[in-house]
């Protein structure tokens, strides 16, 4: 069983990496210096891969012969408060693919041009995706639980299979 101080304590931390993302968002209003591009790219590689640990979790106890449905909404919890940051993750700047260029999986990007053509179905996805892991953090059973973590896995691929270059 989550303690409550555990469960906030992780609630915390996904609030202050959305905090991060609001106030570097904020330093554009006001002119201020951004960071390098690539520090931006690798940033949210970072918690796209927080988002696929626990997605992975997710998936796994979903999965389980017994399912333990107050780990479950932990991840879930985490995954949308992750999804809700995460396409503030690209500025223009960040746009910086190029095809049939050797990539370094853990700095360049990967994302697709257009992200940034058509951002606000990006942006909706992304929110759409964050609902649902909201939602599957809030199941009251374990049959509205898997039916959510499903849904939500279906909105993942679909976003990755658009946004996502794997070249």
């Amino acid at each position: 069983m989550i303690g409550v101080q555990h469960w906030f304590s992780r609630r915390a931390l996904a609030a202050m990496i959305a905090l991060g993302a609001l106030i570097a968002g904020g330093s554009i209003a006001r002119g201020q210096d951004l960071p390098a591009p690539k520090d931006t790219i690798f940033a949210r590689k970072i918690l796209m891969d927080s988002i696929g640990h626990n997605m992975d979790e997710l998936e796994g106890i979903a999965a389980a012969q017994k399912v333990d449905l107050n780990e479950g909404k932990e991840h879930a919890d985490i995954i949308s408060v992750m999804l809700m940051v995460f396409p503030h993750l690209f500025p223009t700047a960040t746009n910086q693919w190029k095809p049939n260029v050797e990539r370094d999986p853990g700095k360049d990007t990967f994302a697709s041009p257009d992200i940034w053509t058509k951002f606000a179905d990006f942006y909706k996805r992304a929110q759409d995706a964050s609902q649902l892991a909201f939602k599957a953090s809030r199941a009251e059973n374990e049959a509205v639980f898997k039916d959510f973590v499903g849904q939500l896995r279906v909105s993942c691929d679909s976003c990755h299979g658009i946004y996502m270059k794997d070249n």
